[in-house]
């Protein structure tokens, strides 16, 4: 989790709230969860409903949005406004309500707590409310996550929510998942109700859960490769051939291409036992026996020999000197050439 999420859902957690949050950027899901943290828990029950409000950007304006801050509570000791979908206020990116929001800020209510979620972008850093919002306010800017931070994700999720969880069902969820923060929490907690707390999620539950084969898969696949089985590696690529639309094979491609290059650097670790693996290359124990069987069939001539390969593919999946090949054709021939 980003260092500034943390600090500020430590904050609120612990009772300490700031008169404004401005909450913007790409990745809306820790937008989501600390407003609806404050949503939820600032308040108790019977004070919400008169010092509780929840506005849409596209239906008001600064001064409307300013009007519901500068109330004083009814009954409590503070107040709370948000802003949902804040992006689409009226004129928040024009000069008067940018005006009206900062000179808000300079005297900001003390018993209002005012939310803004501003989504799927951040504010103009060449205006002036851009550039003075994070001296204000407590500001957040969220940015998509790369994929080589899931796991990591996942994990903590899961720990947060007392989930247990296997190593390989971790990278079935970002594999199939992808980086899309809201649908792989849920995903998590479709897994846990069916779990009802009873044992540690498993790819098995991963692939029934969000539809992807038990037997022809990606992970599968890269059993197949390994093991230099040809004919169960036949079997899949034909799965995915069949339907490209529901088998994208570019991901694939890049999944493969993360395992030889790490196993490229594998070749090279002084320390090639399990434990050696793990720490050269940053993986879990599970995946560096897959790792160490790999060393075992791969020469290092091969292992560079299969990454051009997978580079090569992957730049004909994208239109670059792919002839009339399908994607299926690609793929074939690809995993041809990695197993021959």
């Amino acid at each position: 989790m980003d260092a500034a999420v943390k600090k500020i859902l430590t904050d609120i957690k612990s009772g300490k709230f700031a008169p404004v949050y401005f909450l913007q950027g790409e990745e809306t899901f820790y937008i989501d969860k600390i407003a609806d943290f404050i949503e939820a828990n600032a308040l108790s029950d019977a004070e919400k409903g008169f010092n509780q409000v929840v506005v849409y950007g596209k239906d008001v304006t600064m001064a409307t949005i300013l009007t519901h801050a500068r109330r004083f509570p009814m009954m409590a000791q503070r107040q709370v406004v948000i802003v949902k979908e804040a992006q689409d206020i009226q004129d928040l990116n024009k000069e008067i309500g940018g005006k009206l929001l900062l000179d808000y800020l300079t005297k900001a209510v003390p018993s209002t707590i005012l939310v803004f979620c501003h989504k799927h972008k951040s504010l103009d850093k060449r205006k002036e409310l851009g550039k003075k919002i994070d001296q204000y306010a407590v500001c957040l800017s969220t940015k998509k996550m790369y994929d080589s931070q899931l796991p990591e994700f996942v994990v903590e999720y899961c720990h947060d929510k007392k989930i247990s969880i296997d190593d390989r069902a971790v990278m079935a969820l970002c594999e199939y998942v992808g980086n899309d923060l809201h649908r792989l929490a849920n995903e998590i907690d479709k897994l846990a109700i069916a779990l009802g707390g009873a044992g540690s999620i498993t790819p098995e539950h991963v692939m029934n859960q969000v539809g992807v084969s038990k037997e022809y898969n990606i992970f599968e696949l890269q059993k197949a490769i390994i093991q230099r089985d040809t004919l169960l590696a036949n079997k899949i690529v034909n799965y995915f051939e069949s339907n490209t639309k529901k088998n994208p094979i570019i991901p694939v491609v890049a999944y493969l291409f993360s395992f030889f290059s790490k196993l490229l650097a594998a070749t090279q670790a002084p320390d090639k036992s399990d434990k050696g693996l793990v720490s050269a290359l940053k993986i879990s124990p599970y995946a560096a026996k897959d790792y160490m069987l790999a060393l075992r069939q791969f020469p290092q001539d091969k292992i560079v020999n299969t990454i051009s390969s997978l580079k090569e593919a992957d730049l004909k999946l994208k239109g670059v000197n792919a002839a009339s090949d399908s994607e299926g054709q690609i793929f074939r021939e690809l995993v041809y050439r990695i197993l021959h």
